[in-house]
């Protein structure tokens, strides 16, 4: 009986120092787990660093401007870069956003190319440096992923050959892309900013986020608008 007993005991503790031992092992197995997953991340996250470094480095060399590409995804700054061979002409306005530290040049069309360049004004709306609704489009994953910071009360600026204007931002909305009502003609300056929403989804972006500003006195014209708007 008392050899039984004994018997059982030592099987009840070899169970239990083989369930410990799996315990262990498995805790080892996860905390190995964890860390290297996180060495892995850390090695993503340095390599990701040094390329874009060195697409910095590129575009300073290329065109003499540092540029700080952090916000911008891989896809969008090899756009850029490739764009730079193949656009030299200047742009004849630059949008400027100072509470981003922003200098974005403004070209006319929406193409993609103009697009990885820059903005676009949107072709129907105001010329640039004319009174009226001027629409400029932007990648969301480029120079204009930095809209999701602009508020009502931040200010822009139009940087034009002769004289710069002055825009105060009067909302944000959010939209889908058939809706062309924001950019309907005016008799006041207004700059219509536009761009894909949201800003970090995966995919081609289903809705649009407007920044829409109101031209100041600093920045008044006595010409009028020449063009109507049409459907994009």
């Amino acid at each position: 009986m008392n050899s039984g007993k004994a018997w059982l005991r030592r099987v009840e503790m070899a169970l239990l120092v083989a369930g410990l031992a799996l315990v262990t092992v498995f805790v080892a197995v996860r905390v190995q787990s964890r860390i290297s997953a996180r060495l892995a991340l850390n090695r993503f996250e340095a390599e990701r660093a040094a390329a874009r470094q060195d697409a910095e480095k590129s575009v300073k060399l290329q065109t003499g401007e540092d540029m700080d590409l952090s916000l911008w995804s891989e896809h969008r700054v090899k756009g850029y870069l490739e764009s730079l061979a193949n656009k030299k002409d200047a742009p004849p306005a630059v949008l400027r956003i100072p509470k981003l530290h922003l200098d974005v040049p403004v070209y006319d069309g929406t193409d993609e190319l103009t697009l990885n360049r820059g903005a676009g004004r949107i072709i129907g709306t105001a010329r640039l440096g004319q009174v009226g609704n001027t629409g400029i489009a932007g990648h969301r994953d480029g120079y204009f992923r930095g809209l999701k910071d602009i508020g009502p009360g931040d200010t822009l600026e139009l940087m034009l050959p002769d004289r710069t204007e002055h825009y105060v931002v009067t909302k944000t909305l959010i939209t889908n892309p058939e809706d062309v009502s924001v950019l309907q003609p005016s008799s006041t300056g207004l700059l219509t900013l536009v761009t894909c929403y949201p800003f970090y989804f995966v995919g081609s972006a289903p809705q649009r986020f407007i920044v829409q500003a109101s031209v100041g006195d600093a920045g008044l014209l006595s010409s009028k608008p020449s063009i109507q708007i049409q459907s994009q």
